[in-house]
């Protein structure tokens, strides 16, 4: 039966209609190879975007001893920058992804997209400490939209089965952003300033805000999008639509399944994020101008874990296995990938802690490229948006109690153990928390009935 091109009959059904009223039939992925692909266009503008949020978030890291000299900070400064950074971005991800469940993807995301760059590049005119927090915070608010669109977006265009492998190649754009900064903005600094550094950078995001406008539709509104490729991206159930309240998401399990995850990993991200120059700098004698080998390997195999991670879950699906089991196979997998993070203060060869530091990346990337699947395979779309932001609320929290949580460490031992150790363990309990409250990741209708009214 494998291998024909039609699929097989079913009594009283028109053949044009099989796959769509049938679409775990077995030719599902010779469907997917004969229809159109320019749900990968769209895709690629969602890296390209997330590799511009990077590049603006982690170049507070970079330009730190630029910054330092010309503004005076201590480190205590610093943290707090880092702080509010993420206080913005924890209220940012709720009100944002709201915004942008109201008002699309198209507009919410070139909204986001056009306050974080201009945010970005307002760095470039401030002149002293409080002017540098204030403007942070502003990037925080606008960035905070990047994942809730981005997520949006794959639920509009891509079947259940795809999107695990969609989100892991668009989340592989901030270890593209990661791996472009160290190398592209010291240039920048060195030869025209730190203050040109964030202009110029902010200047060139332009160009995407151009081509997101000019190519992205709804797949329904698309003239580049085929028949067969729309049947393929609507070939999932239909489910109801309308605008869901707030209160109903937060009253049922499936949010706190999405956001305590998040709660408990993120901040492992935002900690290597933030301070992995710092360790290297302590624990190996690396500077400005010796950390950025080691930081682009270990982005490059963070990259990798960000794809595979995705396409792992994807591939097992397509082999016959449910959601359930998909996601949370791979992500137990991640979680032993990440486990051996715990030794890495005590291995003294260089190039070791960054293959073990390379492997946790790249296990965090594909925990959460399968994590950041989850709304869009336990909501319906119109709640997509608010359930990201939610989760990313929770991540945000989480990151502004690991920046207290690690400057207390490193003031009272100067050691990085303890930080590696709850790092190494935070994926085995966020795993366990999604399975109790998910046991088999069902969608969720529980108090969702659109046809109430539609307040907030």
């Amino acid at each position: 039966m494998q291998g024909h091109r039609d699929p097989p009959a079913i009594p009283g059904a028109a053949p044009a209609a099989t796959p769509a009223a049938n679409p775990a039939d077995t030719t599902i992925a010779g469907a997917a190879r004969r229809a159109g692909s320019y749900r990968w266009v769209i895709c690629g503008l969602l890296f390209a975007a997330t590799a511009i949020n990077y590049i603006d978030r982690q170049m507070i890291g970079v330009l730190k001893p630029s910054l330092q000299a010309d503004l005076g900070w201590k480190e205590s400064q610093y943290a707090d920058i880092v702080f509010w950074f993420q206080a913005a971005y924890a209220i940012g991800f709720l009100t944002v992804g709201r915004f942008i469940d109201v008002a699309g993807a198209r507009v919410g995301y070139a909204v986001a997209f056009t306050f974080w760059t201009l945010a970005h590049m307002a760095h470039g005119f401030v002149g002293s400490i409080t002017q540098f927090a204030m403007v942070r915070f502003a990037l925080g608010l606008g960035e905070s939209g990047n994942f809730p669109a981005g997520l949006k977006v794959v639920s509009d265009w891509f079947p259940q089965r795809e999107r695990a492998f969609a989100v892991g190649l668009f989340n592989a754009g901030a270890n593209v952003g990661a791996i472009v900064t160290p190398l592209l903005v010291p240039a920048i600094a060195l030869a025209y300033g730190w203050r040109m550094a964030f202009i110029a950078t902010g200047a060139f995001s332009v160009v995407w805000l151009i081509a997101w406008l000019a190519l992205y539709r709804r797949p329904e509104e698309h003239k580049r999008v085929s028949a067969e490729e729309l049947a393929l991206i609507r070939s999932d159930p239909v489910v109801p639509t309308g605008v869901i309240p707030w209160r109903r998401l937060f009253s049922v399990r499936e949010t706190w399944a999405y956001a305590i995850p998040k709660f408990l990993t993120d901040p492992i991200w935002w900690m290597f994020l933030f301070w992995l120059p710092d360790f290297l700098g302590k624990r190996y004698g690396l500077d400005l101008k010796s950390f950025g080998p080691p930081l682009v390997v270990i982005y490059v195999i963070s990259d990798l874990g960000s794809v595979i991670g995705g396409w792992v879950s994807s591939r097992m699906m397509r082999a016959g296995r449910s959601a359930n089991a998909a996601r949370k196979l791979t992500m137990l997998g991640c979680a032993f990938l990440i486990l051996p993070i715990v030794t890495v203060q005590y291995i003294d060869n260089l190039w070791v802690a960054v293959l073990l530091i390379g492997l946790a990346t790249a296990g965090h990337q594909a925990f959460s490229a399968n994590l950041l699947t989850l709304p869009s395979d336990l909501f319906p779309r119109a709640a997509v948006g608010s359930v990201v932001g939610i989760g990313g609320t929770a991540g945000a929290i989480g990151g502004m109690l690991i920046a207290k949580f690690v400057g207390y460490v490193l003031d009272l031992s100067g050691s990085y153990a303890p930080i590696f150790a709850v790092a190494g363990g935070a994926y085995f309990v966020a795993l366990v928390a999604l399975h109790l409250l998910s046991p088999r990741l069902t969608p969720t209708r529980a108090g969702l009935d659109t046809s109430l009214p539609e307040t907030v």
